[in-house]
């Protein structure tokens, strides 16, 4: 008799056999692979020692793409063929990267729909094709140097990137060739490198200031359970925003015209450097004729540095601020530091002071997010069967449906730990109504036109019935990932529609730092209109239904004084709903309710009649004793 080899589902049935696993940080400036080997989370380096591989992408030679330090190299020669911080167009259409792309002196494809794709000297490229790029590099590197496939990656994305920008970071990964495990915020991420070599346990402020996008997580360690309470930031802040400063200050003070885009992108790469050494020396030399002939050298002090980016420093406390306010916390107990750009004293010693706690840099600001993402894949795919790490991420933002009068009904509130489903119950409004429109949306307003439209879908099918009888269980699907699939199913029949949201372009950068901004502070107008709307429909469903009893039953049941009393007073009730008074809606629709039941009470004895005409009271002393 054969026997069956056992083995734990994901484990490899080999003892002791490790499964290839690589966590990948996928940033705006610079990109890093990781893995465990040993036990131990270590970044992988390439052949010349570096373990950052600068995200750039170079297209000048058709057919020979350049990636990391020579694409790097060429960006000044090259400006519109470079591809920098491309992180930032992820997922994103032309009309909301038009103007960074301009400010980055990009060449735009024409044509508005889908993701924004970039002219070069190779073609059109799209963000996803040079993040590929990118992954394929990493991935090589981690194969040569582990010596064999690599079986799963988890790659690392801001906590605030958005259905789209999550699907065209998994979109790249699968051009590359990278079997992905899951996608891992990364905030959290860095939690995970931090929680399981300190042990912390307690509530813990995670700031990631990288290169082009601010992340803030509150998350709660507890008995190896990472739980995110809240996440914010602001996708349009980094690094990246701190050496524009500089080279703005430059060019002001050196008085000179507008410069050709090599030579700002020159000064660019020379402001970074110039940032990167204030952060340990007081003053700095920025020698501007190497790049503009004839241009005098500047002397940047600290204080003066300070003094450009402390707006910009300003900008991500306001965003802890409202995170702290989302996770209802008062404080924290550990502020981990996340990103290069936390490497700048005058950051650090912001975050210390409006969180009152000394920041934890025992990992390198640069590798923590590849570290954890290393950790998390190692489990993932099997090597610790143990398990002992749970990791319990949010949606930033509020998933719903548009119900009637252009009302948003949430089904999954923003902060809503994932993978997560939820399920409710909706009705028809109209009798008869054979079918239902389902739009899906985004957002924290009450109203749809406040939100953001992710998808529509029809559900066809639903069996004829008087308003409100049909039951339909809609059900909102989101995954680790952050991807969200939409059902409907009538429950009597059993007709089903679904979706699966995966729209073609993202957010706006200004979109996204504004939904949050926009719900706490129209939030008072929006009870308001979300007050109103409701009486409108509750108005209109009885205006609707009193249309039709009348058509029937009117000029039977009722005299011609009654009529006319009652069309009176629905007159001006439609009157009302056009306006904009809620009481006045209110007052009107209850007046009318109470004007309408001696007419229904009425209708009601007429169907009883019809019901028992022809029925024997003998007959029905049977049905009743049955």
């Amino acid at each position: 008799m054969a026997l069956m080899q056992i083995a734990e589902p994901g484990q490899s049935p080999v003892p002791h056999q490790t499964r290839l696993a690589v966590g990948i940080d996928l940033g705006t400036t610079n990109s890093l692979v990781a893995t465990v080997r040993g036990g131990r989370a270590e970044v992988l380096p390439d052949a010349e020692a570096a373990v950052m591989l600068p995200s750039v992408v170079n297209y000048t030679q058709p057919g020979q793409v350049q990636v990391g330090a020579s694409a790097l190299a060429m960006a000044s020669q090259h400006p519109g063929d470079t591809l920098v911080s491309v992180k930032r167009f992820m997922g994103r259409g032309r009309a909301d990267a038009q103007q960074e792309a301009e400010r980055s002196h990009y060449r735009l494809a024409g044509g508005d729909e889908g993701m924004v794709r970039f002219l070069t000297a190779s073609g059109e490229v799209s963000p996803v094709q040079a993040s590929a790029a990118i992954l394929s590099v990493l991935q090589q590197r981690a194969t040569e140097t582990l010596g064999g496939d690599i079986e799963g990656a988890v790659i690392t994305v801001p906590a605030y990137f958005d259905d789209a920008q999550r699907q065209a970071t998994k979109d790249a990964a699968t051009l590359a060739g990278l079997p992905v495990l899951r996608l891992l915020n990364e905030p959290t991420a860095a939690a995970v490198a931090y929680g399981l070599d300190a042990q912390e346990e307690g509530v813990i402020a995670v700031y990631d200031l990288g290169g082009g996008t601010f992340d803030i997580s509150i998350l709660r360690l507890h008995r190896g359970v990472f739980e995110v309470l809240a996440t914010g930031g602001d996708t349009a802040l980094g690094g990246d925003d701190f050496d524009a400063a500089v080279a703005g200050w430059a060019l002001q003070q050196s008085e000179l015209p507008a410069v050709e885009p090599g030579q700002y992108r020159a000064l660019h790469s020379l402001a970074r450097k110039a940032k990167e050494r204030l952060s340990s020396e007081s003053s700095v030399t920025l020698s501007l004729e190497t790049i503009i002939p004839g241009a005098e050298p500047l002397t940047l002090s600290r204080e003066q540095f300070e003094e450009l980016i402390q707006p910009l420093v300003k900008r991500t406390l306001r965003a802890c601020r409202r995170c702290l306010r989302d996770a209802d916390v008062g404080e924290v107990d550990e502020v981990v530091m996340v990103g290069g750009s936390t490497r700048v004293p005058l950051v650090r010693e912001a975050a210390s002071a409006f969180f009152q706690r000394e920041p934890l840099t025992d990992i390198d600001p640069d590798q923590v997010v590849a570290v954890g993402a290393a950790i998390q894949a190692d489990i993932l795919v099997g090597n610790r069967p143990e398990g002992d790490l749970l990791l319990l991420d949010v949606i930033p933002l509020s998933l719903g449906l548009e119900t009637m009068g252009g009302l948003v009904e949430k089904i999954v509130p923003r902060n809503t730990t994932i993978p997560v489903t939820r399920a409710q119950e909706f009705t028809t409004y109209k009798d008869g109504q054979t079918a239902l429109a389902v739009h899906v949306v985004q957002g924290e307003r009450e109203l749809v036109s406040d939100c953001r439209s992710l998808a529509r879908f029809e559900l066809r099918g639903i069996p004829p019935m008087v308003a409100g009888a049909a039951r339909i269980l809609v059900t909102f699907q989101v995954d680790a990932d952050g991807l969200l699939h939409v059902s409907a199913r009538e429950q009597a029949t059993g007709v089903e529609s679904s979706v699966t949201v995966k729209p073609s372009f993202g957010l706006s950068d200004e979109q996204i730092t504004e939904m949050l901004q926009a719900s706490f502070s129209h939030a008072a107008d929006d009870k308001a209109a979300r007050q109103l709307a409701e009486l409108r429909v509750d108005a209109n469903q009885l205006l609707d239904g009193l249309d039709a009893a009348l058509a029937a039953d009117g000029a039977e049941l009722l005299n011609e004084a009654e009529c006319e009393a009652l069309h009176a007073r629905m007159n001006a009730l439609r009157d009302a709903v056009a306006g904009e008074d809620g009481n006045l809606v209110r007052r009107l629709t209850e007046e009318l309710g109470r004007a309408s039941e001696a007419f229904a009470a009425r209708r009601m004895d007429k169907s009883i009649k019809q019901a028992l005409s022809g029925v024997s009271l003998q007959e029905l002393d049977q049905e009743v004793s049955q």
